[in-house]
């Protein structure tokens, strides 16, 4: 049967009892039978695999590698992931650095097939331990997210975000990097107080006053101090009590709007006389 996971709370208290019970939680999810199954598949057939031909041609080894890197939507798109593993990443034109989501270019250089040929990494002694163990973090973080989108945002930060700043050098690289991670985005894009449309405003701009707020906010603005524990503690105490304030602002303007729709009279109803 499948695990769901405990979530008593919304917003930072939920944050805080989702970390205590992390491992404990984290590891019965891991145990559960749709999981175990599907890494128990991955473990004994990736070391079977001598091409990409290969690989893509297992629909359960193609699940687990993408679930890995938190591309699950996209194991019906394979001709774009084989796009994505045949370039690899060495080349600056490869598909995988072209596109603005770098998870794909994280995914491509894991999997090896694009920059090493053949096997790529499938024949790595530790290959197959990296990958599930990667699948069950992101798979925890999917079922926490079915139940509270924040929490997921909040699990994954931490790993997205030392991902992010060690594929980069300098810190303009470090922040296009970050704007071009949906889920590390999200964090410190609602910690640092910017709104949704925020995202729609020219790219410079965007740098510049992430630059600003991060300064104030967290003392600088060089995303590779972000990675200590006290900031990202702080990004994602700021993030959850903005987020869930921001929720029930909007359930609550909500609930204004019904209950003046509600006391207005029925214009449908003939005048009298």
């Amino acid at each position: 049967m499948s695990f769901q996971p405990v979530l008593p709370l919304g917003g930072y208290a939920g944050w805080r009892f989702l970390q205590r019970t992390e491992e404990t939680q984290k590891q019965a999810h891991a145990e559960s039978a749709p999981v175990a199954r599907i890494t128990d598949h991955f473990r004994a057939s990736i070391g079977k695999v001598t091409s990409l031909d290969d690989f893509m041609a297992d629909r359960q080894l193609l699940q687990v590698a993408l679930g890995a890197y938190g591309l699950d939507d996209d194991l019906g798109s394979t001709a774009y992931i084989r796009k994505v593993l045949e370039d690899g990443t060495t080349a600056d034109d490869a598909f995988a650095n072209r596109l603005s989501d770098n998870r794909y270019a994280a995914f491509s250089a894991a999997m090896g097939f694009g920059d090493l040929g053949g096997a790529g990494r499938t024949q790595f002694s530790s290959f197959a331990d990296d990958i599930v163990a990667r699948y069950e973090q992101r798979q925890f973080e999917r079922a926490v997210g079915e139940q509270n989108p924040d929490m997921r945002l909040a699990l994954n930060f931490a790993t997205g975000l030392e991902e992010v700043i060690s594929s980069q050098q300098g810190k303009r690289s470090r922040w296009f990097a970050i704007m071009g991670n949906p889920p590390v985005r999200s964090v410190i894009q609602t910690a640092l107080g910017f709104p949704d449309s925020f995202g729609q405003v020219d790219i410079d701009i965007q740098l510049e006053n992430f630059q600003d707020r991060a300064r104030s906010v967290l003392g600088s603005d060089d995303p590779a101090s972000f990675t200590s524990p006290e900031a990202q503690e702080k990004l994602i105490r700021l993030f959850t009590i903005r987020s869930e304030a921001a929720q029930f602002q909007q359930a609550s303007s909500g609930a204004l709007a019904l209950t003046l729709l509600q006391s207005m009279p029925n214009l449908n109803r003939p005048l009298d006389g």
